[in-house]
């Protein structure tokens, strides 16, 4: 029996077909869970706008109030980025985006300039721009993967060291992630759940994690991804991921 939360972002997304696509799972796997997976929380609330706290209340409810706001809004902002170069958003989270306001700051206006890219944008002309970017005839434009950035080739040595690391962590890869450990979609999602705490890890876990196998190569892919000629929507998103690199490479070296 599903339980409420699942029940509710099934509803939100437009059914169980609906929301595997738009979480990128096959509807027969989603059709078995009885609730959203811990590690799936954070991309579903995304897409569908329901509240974790409503998803998986054993994980998020009461308790979770005291959790640290500056972690919370990290952990948001990594799934944000996880989600958007993990597929080309739907019309529900177009229109969601849409709706982004920010502050006077770098970060805070290059949320404004995405939501206005939203609303201009639409689902056809972001799918052809994603699959331009990230998929093409035989490649797209870029490679979002540590080991292309470090090596020069796919599945080099930064992958095993990565996965030796998230090993140590306590971290698997679930059954039906279909891309590497060192996709920058994967990663962030991985940075996402340690900021939130929904990882359990020691203190720190989280800056090691980054200041190894995102800091040497990422901001130079958001750079790329500001700069690429297919992206127009995605230009926004490379601004938004480069600034928000540049903070949390600050933020680490201050707490070090």
């Amino acid at each position: 029996m599903r339980d409420l939360g699942l029940d509710q972002a099934i509803r939100a997304a437009g059914g169980v077909g609906a929301l595997a696509r738009k979480i990128g799972i096959a509807q027969p796997s989603l059709s078995n869970w009885n609730r959203v997976p811990a590690e799936r929380v954070l991309s579903v609330e995304t897409i569908t706008g329901v509240d974790r706290a409503v998803l998986r209340p054993d994980l998020y409810g009461a308790p979770a109030a005291a959790t640290d706001e500056v972690g919370a809004a990290r952990a948001r902002q990594y799934m944000l980025l996880s989600v958007l170069l993990r597929r080309a958003p739907s019309s529900d989270l177009l229109a969601r985006l849409a709706a982004l306001r920010g502050d006077a700051s770098p970060l805070g206006v290059a949320h404004a300039a995405l939501g206005e890219a939203a609303a201009a944008a639409s689902v056809e002309q972001v799918e052809r721009e994603f699959f331009d970017l990230f998929i093409g005839i035989g490649r797209g434009e870029l490679l979002p993967y540590g080991s292309y950035y470090l090596t020069g080739f796919l599945n080099e040595r930064p992958l095993a060291r990565l996965r030796e690391e998230l090993a140590r962590l306590g971290l698997e890869r679930v059954e039906s992630e279909t891309e590497p450990e060192d996709h920058a979609a994967v990663l962030c999602e991985v940075m996402a759940g340690l900021a939130d705490g929904r990882f359990a890890a020691a203190a720190g876990a989280d800056g090691a994690l980054f200041e190894k196998h995102l800091s040497p190569w990422l901001g130079r892919f958001f750079t790329d991804l500001e700069h690429a000629k297919a992206a127009d929507f995605y230009r926004r998103v490379g601004t938004v991921g480069r600034l928000f690199m540049e903070i949390e490479s600050e933020a680490f070296t201050l707490a070090s």
